[in-house]
């Protein structure tokens, strides 16, 4: 799907050994360092060899729900967007929240902005798949004019209709520890599950491609039956 099929139809190493954080000065809407989006085996090692345990996986649903729905997905992705703000919603409301089917959420960065939405996100792991839900269905607004500091003041201005304080997101969006571990984590996870484009679906360890409300419910029908 255009720009946002991973480069080289594999991982792109997009902040790895000192290759560039992303993360925000506290004082500005600048970025600490530009992105450079080159892969290289040795930042392909240096992502390897990041230790990603700090991170948390997020999980919406029953732990224990029979079924287990992975997507990997990008916030600057409007395929993605498009799949939250449609198939996703009947997901949860017939088979998330009545316990059949646990989602794990994985991230995917193809630029600064989607790393800075998900830094919002997660800066609450309790409200993430809330600020998650608002950052798609406002997707086309808080990305406007691709500006980076318009964006920037956009995405703190989400995290405030949120319930985030204006210090909670100044420190999020300013851990460069932070950025540069959840780069290596979205890294490591798509090298591992071969993911190439966003939204990658998986439905208890099988992979398959963005699809229509319909042909997913299949899917999850035929996985629950077991």
């Amino acid at each position: 799907m255009d720009r946002r099929t991973l480069l080289g139809g594999g991982v792109a190493v997009v902040a790895a050994g000192g290759v560039g954080y992303w993360a925000l000065n506290r004082e500005s809407a600048a970025p600490v360092t530009q992105i450079n989006a080159a892969t290289t085996e040795g930042d392909t090692e240096a992502a390897e060899a990041v230790d990603t345990s700090s991170i948390q996986e997020m999980v919406l649903g029953d732990p224990d729900a029979p079924v287990t729905f992975m997507e990997y997905a990008s916030f600057t992705c409007p395929h993605c967007a498009n799949f939250h703000n449609g198939p996703f919603q009947k997901l949860k409301s017939e088979y998330i929240d009545t316990g059949k089917v646990k989602m794990v959420y994985r991230d995917v960065f193809f630029d600064r902005f989607g790393l800075w939405a998900s830094m919002i996100a997660r800066c609450d792991p309790n409200r993430f798949f809330g600020i998650s839900s608002m950052l798609y269905e406002q997707q086309k607004e808080w990305l406007a004019g691709n500006e980076p500091a318009a964006i920037a003041d956009n995405l703190r201005k989400i995290g405030k209709v949120a319930g985030l304080s204006d210090e909670q997101i100044e420190t999020c969006l300013a851990d460069e520890e932070k950025a540069t571990t959840l780069v290596s984590w979205f890294e490591q996870n798509a090298a591992a599950d071969e993911v190439t484009s966003t939204p990658t679906l998986f439905i208890d360890g099988v992979k398959h491609s963005n699809m229509n409300w319909d042909d997913l419910k299949k899917l999850i029908d035929e996985a629950l039956a077991g």
